[in-house]
């Protein structure tokens, strides 16, 4: 059997021998195109170069491109594990000319692969054409020797590509696989074509048109040619299968999830298996690059195909967490392929266990909900689509879930209203997508670096230099020259200037020039990655395209920026070694006055491991080795140790980082990928503090920091407010957190003295307070009474005080109003013997009413309240006899 890493391995070996340069896979994430969610197609990193927005370093290319399709327009979430061909995960094996071989040759190449490098039966397989595509029907002709019934006219759109509704398009030929039949179906273009015996297994797209908004088509000067083969297709072909999870890559992960559940993938349980193994390899892959479950944007997609997985696994009756077990199986069937799967395993292990904890206890409340809405409904009743979208939505139940337990009761669910919650969620979020990427990707940018090239950046061994001005801005438009009190954007065709990139920020300074030019540059961006554009205001002279001007870095602030980035990489390796391999960057802002810190890590750092981290740091500062930077291809970098950003895209030559002593293994304390600025040696730093530890979003942290002399201010500051509370109590500096805390003891002892001194002054009944207005048991109506106010009285002590005049009066009413800062609180308490003509609540109320507060609780025969105005105490008191004599005996 041809294993699918051997598939994979083929097809690439085989166009590389052809002359295509081998390009991995780009991230998950894209980089080039903001109106995508996640990488979903092959072509996807190489759309630039289709566009011819950039000239690609190769005029031919090959990949395997790992994608997803579970958001926005491509998404197969809800039929996987249910059909055979449908995954969120899935990769997509391309050849990719850029202007170089047209049809013949990608047909010719196709051909050649599937017949004979691969052995497939040409008896066995069919092309499609698009219907006025004659040219590919001949070259089928020609090339494959089919017969002409097996090279099918499609006249719709299956087989006309666009990248939209403008730019490149053409037709495409379908490639499909008769899987014999013994199988229900009939071929493309035929009435039983939705039938699974023929397969779509390649599609070649045939990139000849260029389509204005008007829908003409012009000939593009430089046809090119984008092709998708699905690995997991057309490995089920090759392995002699007809279903995608009977490949071997699925069936080991199958078989993981059956030895760990003891369910076998039969019957009612076979979706579930499958669901499982495929959202596995989604979620895996996305965290390893970079991407952590949220409540929104992609981190929202993430977590709602994790959760699709942990319901199945809940279905299969899974006691424990199961997914982050599922992780080293994974990892073996596809690690070799894909290293970041196995640098990320920890991280990845760790979120899938954190994340279906926390939703066991999710699915156990949507479970609740589920019976309390149908708790009053009968046989034939349904459930209203609003419910139905909730349960999906929030605790993650597929509409089928809320169908099938509703089923076996007799019951039916709102479809429609199910469909039109949907699709207000689906408007709502729509709406908020903003896209991301390559912030710089606007087409001047695009237009400027093809005609001038990429900048040349200088600054890593000097903070000044000359560069000629290829470019000026002005309101995102170019301009030939600008002049004093002009606000412009300049770039230059090599710069020292560091442009605002991996957390980074961009350089200030100065442009200038013999001739009496000054420009304040206030910040410096990196656009698209390979330019640095320098944004400021012309204060003197003027400035045009094409002269040489000075460019000076402000040094100083250069000097502190690079101190706190290479500090980011010392604390990095810190929390590695503090709290394990799992913490990994999840982002960074570098400043000149500060720098933070984002990692991944599932709690909050303890006193101790913030102790622990200072103290590791300033260790390698004071060691004060050199900073070495290398530079390597990004394989030979991860061999050697250094620890790249998941997520990132790295070009072919990438900056290593070495800082530190030499730990376990010879390696540095730190080794890591970076193009940024840092310092020659770590003792360039001088101190390294923490001032701030937070949470970002679940299961990321932050640190905010402090070195050099912006630390050595803040240290200053916090000694400066020692020596402050030394001087106030009168105490050396080294004494002062003695001597407050025996004041703070002090100060407990004489509180405790106070209060008890005024319980005992209310006991002995003294009517010497201010405000007193009350005489220690009285008689009003025959009944006894006992009416005090008591300053700074602690309100706590009402209650008790009470129960004491209750046991002196053996049978009466108490009324006490402790005055504290202006406010009052005030209560009274009934012997149980009069509880029947008199209510403590009411006589609280009636008190606090004169307080000028509202209500006041408790029970008969003791209750309590407060108000506002402290300065009524006495009439509170009054109110309460009033209260007493106005009722009969």
């Amino acid at each position: 059997m041809t294993s699918t890493n051997d598939i994979r391995r083929g097809f690439l070996d085989y166009f590389a021998a052809a002359g295509h340069a081998e390009v991995p896979s780009a991230p998950l994430v894209p980089y080039n195109d903001p109106t995508l969610m996640f990488v979903n197609a092959g072509m996807v990193p190489f759309k630039n170069a289709f566009t011819g927005l950039e000239t690609p370093p190769n005029p031919t290319a090959t990949s395997s491109q790992k994608c997803v399709r579970a958001g926005g327009k491509h998404n197969d979430l809800d039929n996987v594990g249910y059909t055979a061909r449908h995954h969120t995960f899935f990769e997509m094996l391309g050849n990719f000319s850029f202007g170089d071989y047209f049809k013949e040759q990608a047909i010719l190449h196709a051909w050649t692969l599937l017949t004979r490098e691969w052995a497939l039966d040409p008896a066995r397989l069919t092309a499609t054409v698009y219907h006025t595509d004659d040219e590919a029907f001949d070259l089928w002709r020609k090339i494959s020797g089919l017969p002409e019934e097996r090279i099918i006219r499609i006249p719709t759109s299956d087989n006309f590509w666009s990248m939209g509704d403008t730019g490149p398009c053409g037709p495409c030929s379908e490639i499909f696989y008769d899987h014999g039949d013994h199988i229900f179906g009939g071929p493309p273009g035929s009435p039983d074509e939705d039938g699974d015996r023929f397969v779509e297994i390649w599609n070649l797209v045939f990139m000849q048109f260029d389509q204005s908004a008007d829908g003409s088509r012009t000939a593009l000067p430089k046809p090119s040619i984008d092709t998708g083969m699905g690995l997991e297709r057309i490995a089920a072909v090759m392995q002699g299968v007809h279903d995608n999870y009977d490949t071997d890559t699925f069936v080991e992960l199958i078989a993981a999830s059956e030895s760990l559940t003891g369910v076998k993938a039969e019957g009612e349980h076979k979706a579930s298996h499958r669901v499982i193994a495929d959202h596995l390899r989604s979620t895996s892959f996305l965290m390893a690059d970079g991407v952590l479950p949220s409540n929104e944007g992609r981190g929202y997609v993430l977590r709602r195909i994790m959760r699709r997985a942990m319901r199945h696994a809940h279905l299969l009756g899974a006691k424990d967490p199961l997914m982050h077990r599922l992780v080293p199986a994974l990892v073996a069937e596809m690690g070799q392929a894909y290293p970041e799967l196995g640098r990320a395993q920890p991280l990845i292990e760790e979120t899938l266990q954190r994340e279906e904890t926390q939703f066991r206890r999710t699915l156990e409340k949507g479970l609740r909900l589920l019976d309390e809405a149908t708790s009053t409904m009968s046989d034939g009743d349904r459930l209203d689509g609003e419910t139905a979208f909730q349960l999906y939505d929030t605790y993650g139940f597929p509409y089928d879930l809320t169908e099938d337990a509703l089923r076996s009761r007799g019951l039916e669910v709102d479809r429609a209203g199910f469909d039109a919650a949907m699709e207000r969620q689906k408007a709502a979020a729509r709406a908020a997508w903003k896209g991301s990427g390559d912030a710089g990707s606007s087409e001047v940018w695009f237009d400027i670096a093809e005609r001038d090239g990429a900048t040349e950046f200088t600054g890593y061994t000097s903070t000044s230099g000359e560069g000629r001005v290829v470019a000026l801005l002005r309101d995102g438009t170019e301009i030939d020259s600008a002049s004093q009190g002009d606000t412009i954007t300049v770039l230059t065709n090599q710069t020292p200037f560091y442009g605002e990139s991996g957390g980074q920020s961009g350089d200030a300074g100065t442009i200038s020039s013999p001739a009496g030019l000054e420009i304040a540059v206030e910040e410096t961006s990196k656009p698209l990655g390979r330019l640095h554009a320098h944004y400021g205001k012309v204060t003197k002279g003027s400035i045009k395209v094409g002269e040489t001007v000075h460019l000076e870095v402000d040094a100083e602030r250069r000097d502190r920026i690079r101190a706190n980035h290479s500090a980011t990489h010392l604390v990095h390796a810190a929390l590695r070694n503090r709290l394990g391999g799992h913490v990994t960057q999840k982002g960074s802002l570098v400043a000149d006055d500060r720098f933070r810190f984002d990692f991944s890590h599932p709690k909050p750092l303890t006193d101790e491991d913030i102790i622990a981290i200072e103290a590791e740091v300033n260790a390698e500062i004071r060691r004060n080795e050199p900073v070495v930077t290398r530079l390597m291809s990004p394989d030979e970098a991860v061999e050697a140790g250094a620890l790249a950003l998941f997520g990132e895209k790295y070009g072919d030559e990438v900056r290593v980082l070495s800082m530190g002593g030499l730990g376990e293994g010879g390696r540095n304390f730190s080794v890591e990928l970076c193009g940024g600025t840092h310092v020659k040696a770590t003792g360039d730093i001088g101190v390294f503090r923490i001032v701030s530890e937070s949470a970002v979003s679940s299961g990321v942290r932050r640190i905010e920091a402090l070195t050099g002399e912006a630390a050595r201010r803040w240290l200053v500051g916090r000694e400066d407010a020692l020596k402050a509370i030394a001087g106030v109590i009168k105490a050396a500096p080294d004494e002062a957190a003695g001597r407050v805390a025996a004041l703070a003891e002090e100060r407990k002892r004489l509180e405790k003295e106070l209060a008890e001194a005024r319980r005992a002054l209310a006991l002995a009944g003294n009517t010497s307070n201010a405000n007193a207005g009350a005489q220690a048991d009285e008689q009003i109506a025959g009944v006894a009474f006992s009416g005090q106010v008591i300053e700074g009285l602690d309100p706590k002590e009402l209650r008790p005080l009470l129960d004491e005049a209750k046991k002196r009066m053996g049978s009466g009413v108490g009324a006490i109003c402790a005055v504290n800062d202006g406010k009052a609180a005030f209560a009274v308490g009934v012997t149980d013997d009069l509880t029947g003509r008199f209510d403590a609540v009411q006589l609280v109320r009636d008190g606090v009413t004169v307080l000028g507060g509202k209500g006041g609780g408790g029970r008969p025969d003791m209750a309590q309240g407060g108000g506002p105005d402290g300065s009524k105490a006495a009439e509170a008191i009054d109110a309460v006899r009033k209260a007493l004599s106005s009722v009969d005996a």
